[in-house]
């Protein structure tokens, strides 16, 4: 029986490419009693792997908190899984503004003590007691009650990127970090002023809602569903948005946009961006927001000491890093010294710019209009000849290809291939096993891997 992924990230991405079925992502959640979260667990990987879902799940003796790519065609049944349980009868699914097929490519299932690290002890006061739902027009008239306070309950990098106007922004990086703050900020306003939460899907609310009562507070109210179903609302409906911005997700896309507003800069040169990136040394992976120039010139890298350590042979990188504690800076989300433009807490909802183009929305009865199969991956780059070096693991590779090279941090990049060589010499076709080096104007990686385009 099997209760594990068996494939990686790059099998997957490549299966579901060779399908060619559109996938829905979406998130949902849902408090209840657990009483053995391991075994409820074990049951949704069996029936949730036999339905090609995959997703970051995490179950508590609390509840679950899901947030998965599921295929279009399997969508019903994949509800029907849920319909199993009485907790989860009729439940909401959010499903994403923009889609994209690759936005999880792993069933990770984990059993932790709480579905969100809040830091609160739930024995303490009442969890059921929640704050009043709201729907989207409800939510809008009371943002414009001038006896209204709103408080994002996301992290300043979600935050930054997007929020409802006149929103308070608390300057955290967690959200048990802001329950405290938010409590203190507004001790003069229990009685008389009406508390009005939001975050992404609905679930930070819930308990929050809950517990500002508890604290005392007489007027709570929650946005239901959170943004995602905000934003699906005022689309159906032609409700003007308040929400001013980018949407932050958690999956690889990192936003998901609601207005054509950027609100934010650059942290590297303070162009107005609101495009995330990951940075690309592995030692330091922080997430802070970069353009397109920055992107290019830095290499997806946070600073010149990164870009240098990228440069390194991987078996350099790797000992750098061994036995030594990188700090703060690892995987934290866009606190670093290097970032010269990052603002976060006392926000403001005025426009540095108008994006220029809406990302394409995939209409999931549409087939897929590229079809590519995976013939190789990336061994080595020579950044001074601005070579790429790749092995040929599947197919041949011709010159007059056209391929795709794809990877987390280089992103997608087509091109035409004009000249190969095999072991130093040009030749027209590669065969498998082929180690074979062209000329590139951007730098590839060890994750990248390579495809042909055999469709269009």
């Amino acid at each position: 029986m099997q209760l594990y992924n068996t494939l990686s990230a790059e099998e997957r991405a490549q299966l579901i490419d060779e399908a060619g079925k559109e996938r829905l992502t979406l998130s949902f959640y849902a408090y209840a009693k657990i009483e053995d979260p391991k075994k409820f667990r074990d049951e949704l990987f069996i029936a949730w792997n036999a339905l090609d879902a995959l997703g970051r799940i995490y179950v508590a003796t609390e509840g679950i908190n899901a947030q998965m790519s599921v295929p279009a065609d399997q969508f019903e049944a994949f509800r029907d899984t849920l319909e199993v349980y009485d907790f989860m009868k009729g439940i909401r699914l959010n499903v994403a503004v923009e889609q994209d097929n690759h936005s999880f490519l792993k069933l990770t299932i984990k059993v932790r003590n709480k579905i969100v690290a809040d830091g609160l002890n739930d024995d303490t006061f009442d969890v059921t007691n929640k704050g009043v739902h709201l729907k989207a027009q409800e939510f809008n008239n009371m943002l414009d009650d001038p006896n209204t306070i709103v408080v994002d309950f996301r992290n300043h990098y979600e935050s930054e990127v997007g929020h409802f106007e006149g929103a308070i922004t608390p300057d955290v990086e967690n959200f048990r970090e802001s329950l405290p703050i938010i409590n203190d900020q507004l001790q003069d306003f229990k009685e008389d002023k009406n508390l009005l939460m939001y975050c992404t899907g609905g679930i930070r609310c819930e308990k929050a809602s809950a517990y500002f009562k508890h604290q005392g507070f007489k007027n709570v109210y929650q946005l239901e569903g959170g943004i995602i179903e905000y934003t699906r609302q005022i689309k159906e409906e032609g409700i003007k948005s308040k929400f001013i911005g980018k949407n932050f997700v958690f999956d690889h896309r990192l936003g998901e946009r609601i207005t054509d507003d950027i609100i934010s800069q650059c942290h590297q040169c303070g162009k107005p961006c609101d495009n995330h990136t990951n940075c690309a040394n592995d030692a330091c992976h922080l997430l802070f927001i970069q353009c397109d120039d920055c992107k290019a010139a830095m290499e997806n890298c946070c600073s010149t000491e990164c870009l240098e350590t990228i440069h390194l042979p991987l078996e350099e990188q790797v000992a750098l890093r061994k036995g030594l504690q990188v700090g703060n800076k690892v995987f934290r989300k866009g606190k670093s010294d290097a970032l010269k433009f990052k603002h976060s807490g006392d926000l403001s909802t005025q426009p540095l710019a108008q994006a220029t183009a809406k990302p394409e929305t995939k209409d999931i009865r549409q087939k897929i209009k590229v079809k590519k199969t995976l013939i190789g991956k990336a061994e080595h780059y020579y950044s001074k000849s601005k070579i790429a070096q790749f092995l040929i693991e599947n197919k041949e590779l011709s010159v007059g290809d056209k391929v795709l090279i794809s990877g987390p941090t280089t992103g997608d990049q087509e091109i035409t291939i004009t000249q190969i060589h095999v072991n130093g010499g040009p030749c027209e076709t590669a065969k498998v096993g082929d180690q074979i080096t062209f000329e590139l104007p951007f730098r590839v990686r060890l994750s990248d891997k390579l495809y042909k385009i055999i469709q269009a």
